[in-house]
């Protein structure tokens, strides 16, 4: 496209000085034009080039302005010459730009604005050196030519104003926002570019060229800013106005067909500007229409009448398809007149056609592919009635071929006629592909949420059987005769599906259908299943290899984000059982897309009962041996295909396919592509380049790497019998010298990891399952892995991406089979990741501490006071590392040591407790307190490693001066993180760290100067903090406290209580209706709070106790203390969302408060017996509501069992 400029490499210079009157004449400090140093290898014909571009540029720039007519000749001369150079051939590379700007600079000085000629001429040298040696102008430059253009078009004859706005074009290409001083010219009220580009201006050529110019202004290269308001405002207007407005009658298509693909550019580039802005001038409904009414048009057999506005609705809108003839003004009149016909011209014949559509010619489908014909209507729209037989088990019929490949008779036109009509298809289609390019900025620019808004005019949701079909993007995928605007269309339909998940996740159709009315779940869910079916078709009929890519991508991404476990199984089937083909195929990209799809099937809420069946489904040998075959686009080609003798395995695996107990399928083809040598007749010479020349390339291998994970990932039980021969394909891999190959091994290797680790964790409270791999497999497994390739692996500095996966795996190593492992082994391990925690790339001392973090907890290791030593140190010196992340897995790896410490306590005793040094206690207390204060991805783990702390001290260490201070600061950090307003994560972290440091025996709980603030700061929380979670876990931190002394006073024991019951009473309120799933649970956990209370309260507390029972909040209280103890709506039970083990130590089950209310009600019988005149009223207040609250719970027991002893007869029917 004319203008289409773009940047020189930065190694080019450019002079530091320059002339800055625009006036001023050549002088001789200006700098000749010489070319760069010439390599040995350059032709002679580009030195010859550079030759006589250096004399005409020097010759021009020795003129001096004058009038005489020698001047003009000598210009036109070098004018001629200059513009008879073809610049594209590669013999003027060597041309600074900086030599170009000062040469058309100096030209525009010798040329005045009368001499006309001369400014056709140097307008056209203008465009075509910086069209055609890729130059943007440099400020200076862009100042004085574009004053020298709008001069010229203020000034010269209208005739000129073409080709001085083409050069106008040209300089302002990626340079709008550096024009400001010329903008009020070109796009004020009266300016240039607006009065030549409106609709009303009737010298068509001008309004194209002007167009053109807005187009380039709206541009903007990276690093620059946009084009400024309001002038940015100005373009769109004159641009959404050229795609409002009709075709004027005396204007050819063709003509008419390039200022739409301009404004259509322009409007891509004023959409690429930055984040669509929903204003009254820019409305996205009108946008939206007018795109639909560019992706069909003049588009074979079809006229669109499209409405002005597209608003967002969930049914589609209305537009319809005419039964007469086209009539819309870019149908020309040789397409109405075979509008009607079944035969269309063959594509490919024409010059320009071939280069549009040479992968589409008739000679790439197959003959039984051709013989649907008679089934095609007149508009040739007959590919949506006959689609259902593709879903169908028995593959691909010859129905399903898109009736723009049907014809091949040439009889409709002459030579010149069909000439023509060539060209015009081809700008038709070159107007539709600008279109869908434009849709496409739409996409990125405006937010989805208000995009999918607009799902039904784009996407359909039914078949169009019985009628026209849906204009939708599918349409276009299906129907269009261009490979480019079908991959166009795909394109935008990823875009739109990518990031969907949320979109579609109300899809629906596992119910009954609904008679009365259809809900928008069944709708979308209906818009699924057509987009399924509609790309399948494309699939099946697709012959480009380009365009075949883009239909694999889009329905990866769709595969990516449909919710199949609610709607009704089927879907992924035929999709399955079609694309199992194009693995083998011809061209690498389909290959490694077609990879890429099954990546996404294995992968999308794993595990998939569908896709589960379909991986222990046998392979099929057409599928994976003789691939190409099968593909309805390759059966033409099949003397490529090798003969093959019967008896010959088939297998690439060397396997009997046919053995449902053998390997997964998709594993064997996986692994053969990766270690198998390439076969010849399938691939592509040399497409992505490889590891090894005998192997597939290696886009190839690395993607069937990624299904390999996938697959593991999300169906490890299917692929755990192989788990010895995984091993020795990753192993493989790290041997490679392609780093890219050993990363995806490695990658690999995690996931065969995890998911042992997994398998072993799901039946931790069980023995072991069957299925479970067992422990001497998962040994020997990790024997041959952790062998000299890892190793390099782990030690590769050149690779950090590769080291830090390397950590990741050894992370994913089995507990119960790390302690089986050589101590050598160990040993190496260990110090390997030690030592990467001092490693000065970011990554790979995150992944190391974090790998330490799960050692940490092997049981192997825990009890090592040397291990848990030296891993301590490791920690403490990454939580000072000034990169976040590393701070962040330093913190994590820190809470899991705090827990190991806790875990010891409790296991091993005092011995341990005794080995581990004071100071390393001391450094981690303090380094706790310190994270506590960073952000709160750190804080999260800071603080609960400070609650593990703080329960970890003992009376040894609290009686040292030394600790008292940290201990008093690490108090006060968890106080402030339970106060602040940190994330609710943190906050919830802080609490659990409060409760479990109330846990610690020696602690000076209830005398302490920090004891009251803790208790005012949980108090606070339970009862005004609007995310549930974090005030259940500040009502269990109240309840941990065994003793009455260590609630403090009486006024603080007053106000906890007090803080619990206010909470339970206004329990039911909240502010956000998510927080209604946790109320049972808030309440059984304050419950059980209170009657703690209650069983450790003495006579001194009695007062405050009976305030709260003798007034309106009694029967409330005593509510849900009854309903809590008939264990009615009890879900708390087992704990929420613990961070450790003894989570469900903070709860109670409803049988355990009944024991300690009825003891609680004998201990206060007997103290109201000896009680005196003065406390004897409180006490008594407490015994009744007791004593009520044990009545009720006694007459609901009561009415419970007669409920459940009544004989069936005598149930209510």
């Amino acid at each position: 496209m004319a203008g289409k400029v773009t940047f020189f490499e930065s190694s080019l210079s450019f002079p530091s000085s320059r002339n800055t009157e625009g006036a001023e004449s050549a002088s001789a400090d200006t700098p000749r034009f010489v070319p760069l140093p010439k390599a040995q290898h350059e032709l002679d014909g580009s030195a010859q080039a550079q030759d006589q571009i250096s004399r005409c540029c020097n010759k021009l720039r020795s003129l001096r302005a004058s009038d005489s007519a020698t001047l003009k000749t000598e210009l036109n001369s070098l004018f001629d010459q200059l513009i008879s150079e073809n610049y594209n051939s590669g013999n003027h590379d060597n041309i600074h730009p900086e030599v170009v700007c000062e040469m058309l600079m100096h030209a525009s000085r010798l040329v005045p604005l009368s001499q006309e000629h001369l400014i056709i001429k140097l307008s056209q040298l203008i465009h075509q050196l910086l069209n055609q040696l890729q130059v943007i102008v440099d400020e200076h430059a862009l100042d004085v030519l574009v004053s020298y253009c709008t001069r010229a078009l203020r000034t010269c004859s209208s005739w000129t104003h073409p080709e001085v706005l083409l050069a106008l074009s040209s300089l302002v290409y990626g340079n709008g926002s550096r024009c400001h001083r010329h903008l009020p010219e070109l796009l004020g009220l009266s300016g240039i570019l607006v009065n030549y580009g409106d609709p009303s201006q009737p010298d068509i050529e001008l309004r194209r060229s002007a167009v053109h110019c807005l187009a380039n202004l709206c541009l903007s290269v990276p690093g620059q800013p946009y084009l400024e308001e309001p002038y940015k405002g100005v373009c769109y207007g004159i641009l959404l106005r050229t795609l409002q407005s009709p075709k004027p009658p005396d204007v050819e298509d063709i003509v008419f067909c390039t200022l739409l693909q301009s404004a259509l550019k322009g409007t891509q580039y004023f959409l690429n500007g930055g984040k669509w802005k929903a204003v009254s001038t820019q409305d996205l409904g009108t946008l939206l229409a007018l795109l639909k009414r560019f992706m069909f048009y003049g588009l074979p057999g079809i006229s669109v009448e499209m409405p002005q506005v597209l608003y967002p609705a969930p049914l589609p809108q209305y537009e319809t398809i005419p039964a007469a003839k086209p009539e819309l003004s870019q149908d020309s009149a040789a397409q109405k007149k075979t509008a009607g016909n079944k035969k269309r011209k063959s594509r490919g014949k024409g010059k320009k056609a071939g280069a549009e559509g040479k992968n589409d010619d008739d000679d790439h489908t197959s003959g039984h592919l051709k013989t649907g014909g008679s089934g095609v209507d007149q508009s040739g729209w007959s590919l949506g009635s006959q689609s259902a037989s593709v879903t169908s088990p028995s593959g691909v019929t010859p129905q399903l071929y898109p009736s723009w490949k049907k014809g091949s008779s040439d009889s409709e036109f002459s030579d010149p006629e069909g000439g023509m009509q060539t060209k015009l298809r081809l700008y038709q289609a070159r107007v539709r592909q600008s279109a869908l390019q434009c849709f496409l900025a739409v996409v990125k620019c405006v937010e989805k949420r208000i995009l999918y808004g607009y799902w039904s005019s784009f996407v359909p949701d039914a078949p169009g059987i019985g009628g026209p079909p849906p204009l939708t993007l599918l349409t276009i995928a299906l129907k269009d005769p261009s490979p480019k605007v079908r991959a166009g269309s795909l394109q935008v339909l990823s875009a739109l599906l990518e990031g969907s998940r949320q979109f579609l996740s109300t899809a629906e159709d596992t119910s009954a259908p609904r008679q009365a009315f259809t809900p928008f779940s069944a709708t979308l869910a209906a818009s699924v299943r057509e987009l399924h079916r509609c790309l399948l078709l494309a699939l099946v009929a697709e012959s480009s290899c380009q365009t075949l890519t883009q239909v694999l991508k889009c329905l990866a991404h769709l595969v990516s984000n449909v919710p199949y476990n609610r709607l009704r199984p089927g879907l992924l089937s035929p999709l399955w059982k079609q694309i199992r083909p194009y693995v083998r195929h011809r061209d690498v990209n389909v290959r490694v897309s077609s990879l890429t799809l099954f990546g996404a099937l294995v992968s999308t809420q794993a595990p998939l009962p569908e896709i589960q069946l379909l991986l222990q489904q046998p392979g099929s040998t057409s599928a994976l041996s003789t691939p190409g075959i099968s593909t309805p686009q390759e059966l033409s080609h099949n003397w490529r295909l090798p003969t093959r003798r019967d008896g010959e395995a088939s297998s690439p695996g060397g396997g009997v396919e046919g053995d449902p107990e053998g390997p997964c399928w998709m594993l064997q083809l996986c692994v053969s592509l990766v270690t198998q040598p390439r076969e010849e007749p399938y691939s592509d010479s040399d497409a992505g380049g490889s590891s090894g020349a005998s192997l597939e390339p290696l886009p190839i291998r690395l993607e069937a790497l990624q299904v390999l994970a996938h697959l593991v990932k999300g169906y490890f039980s299917l692929v755990q019998t192989s788990l010895l021969e995984l091993g020795q394909l990753s192993t493989r891999c790290l041997k490679e010298q392609e780093p890219s190959v050993q990363l995806h091994g490695t990658k690999l290797l995690e996931e065969l990891g995890t998911g042992i680790i997994q398998q072993y964790r799901a039946d931790a409270n069980t023995t072991p399952s069957a299925k479970c791999v067992p422990v001497c497999q998962v040994v020997e497994f990790w024997s041959e892995v952790l062998a000299a390739p890892m190793i390099s692996a782990l030690q590769n500095e050149q690779h950090p991406t590769l080291q830090t996966s390397a950590c990741d795996t050894l992370s994913s190593i089995l507990p119960q089979a790390f302690s089986q492992l050589p101590n050598k082994t160990q040993v190496l391990c260990i110090t390997i990741l030690l030592g990467l925690t001092y490693s000065e790339n970011a990554l790979v001392k995150a992944a190391a501490v974090r790998a330490l973090g799960v050692y940490i907890l092997f049981p192997c290791l825990r009890e090592d006071v040397m291990f848990v030593a030296d891993t301590a140190n490791a920690i403490l010196t990454a939580l000072d590392d000034r990169s976040p992340n590393v701070r962040a897995k330093a913190a994590w790896s820190l809470g899991n040591l705090t827990d190991t410490l806790i875990v010891n306590m409790q296991s091993v005793g005092l011995e341990f407790q005794e080995e581990f040094s004071d100071m390393l206690l001391l450094n981690m207390l303090r380094s706790a307190t310190k994270a506590s204060g960073d952000k709160d991805r750190v804080k999260s783990n800071a603080v609960r490693a400070l609650g593990n702390l703080v329960h970890f001290l003992q009376p040894v260490h609290l009686g040292k001066p030394v600790f008292e201070q940290p201990l008093q600061e690490a108090m006060r950090a968890l106080i402030d993180t339970v106060r602040g307003e940190a994330t609710m994560k943190v906050r919830w972290n802080a609490c659990y760290a409060l409760g479990n440091a109330f846990r610690n025996h020696n602690l000076p709980l209830g005398s302490a100067d920090w004891s009251k603030e803790a208790y005012s700061a949980l108090s606070y929380v339970v009862t005004s903090c609007k995310n549930f979670k974090v005030r259940i876990k500040s009502a269990a931190a109240l309840s941990v406290p065994s003793t009455r002394d260590r609630y403090g006073d009486a006024q603080q024991f007053a106000q906890v209580w007090q803080a619990l019951a206010q909470a339970l009473e206004h329990s039911e309120e909240m502010e956000d209706f998510l927080e209604y799933r946790y109320c049972a649970s808030l309440r059984s956990q304050l419950c059980h709070a209170l009657l703690h209370l209650l069983t450790v309260c003495q006579p001194n507390d009695l007062p405050a106790l009976r305030s709260s029972l003798s007034d309106q909040s009694r029967p409330v209280l005593q509510g849900f203390l009854v309903h809590y103890l008939s264990n009615k709506g009890v879900t708390l039970v087992a704990g929420v969302d613990g961070a450790a083990g003894d989570e469900a130590g903070d709860h109670a089950v409803p049988e355990d408060g009944l024991r300690a209310l009825n003891e609680t009600l004998t201990r206060l019988k007997g103290q109201l017996e000896e009680a005196v005149l003065d406390s004897s009223e409180d006490l008594e207040t407490v015994v009744n509501f007791l004593e009520d609250v044990l009545r009720n719970f006694e007459e609901v027991k009561e009415s419970d069992s007669k409920v459940f002893s009544l004989p069936l007869s005598k149930l209510p029917q």
